[in-house]
């Protein structure tokens, strides 16, 4: 037997039920609906979890839960995945451009307590105090990465700048 040879069994395939095509059809005028009450009505209990206007599951159980929408997501860095880096400068476009992250968090966490051969330059959002003894005893430098502001804080700088400008106008 091959894959050419395979059908469905007799019956698996059925027709589709055509509704509306007259009386004769046997599935006309009122098109297999009965008559008149809530399901006769176009329009009505297509969505999911319709209870027949009881109050349905969904929103009779409490929301739960909480989503932070400042949240930031760093992509972590063990200490032992940097020897494979060449000595000097370690930045995200260096760990990028060596596949150690992907580049799609909000920055990198130095992560560990590996050690190291060769003095590096670290470059991260965040180091572990593990990492940064390791990466210290081998002679090199850490330096944690200020914030990217939003723009709300950026605006609210600005706005007290502002403030402080006017204020030292006035008392000239």
């Amino acid at each position: 037997m091959s894959l050419s040879q395979l059908k469905a069994p007799r019956g698996a395939n059925r027709e589709r039920k055509r509704v509306g095509r007259g009386q004769a059809s046997g599935l006309g005028k009122t098109a297999g609906r009965g008559g008149k009450g809530q399901k006769a009505r176009s329009g009505n209990m297509h969505f999911e979890g319709f209870e027949g206007g009881q109050m349905p599951l969904q929103r009779r159980l409490p929301k739960f839960g909480f989503v932070n929408p400042f949240r930031r997501e760093l992509e972590e860095v063990q200490v032992a995945r940097l020897a494979g880096l060449p000595a000097g400068a370690v930045d995200a476009a260096s760990l990028k451009a060596a596949g150690l992250v992907d580049g799609t968090g909000d920055g990198v966490v130095v992560l560990g307590t590996g050690e190291l051969a060769a003095a590096y330059q670290v470059k991260a959002d965040r180091v572990t105090a593990g990492a940064r003894a390791a990466i210290e005893k081998a002679g090199g430098t850490v330096e944690i990465v200020p914030r990217r502001q939003t723009m709300g804080e950026r605006a609210k700088a600005e706005a007290i700048q502002a403030r402080a400008d006017k204020k030292a106008a006035k008392k000239k």
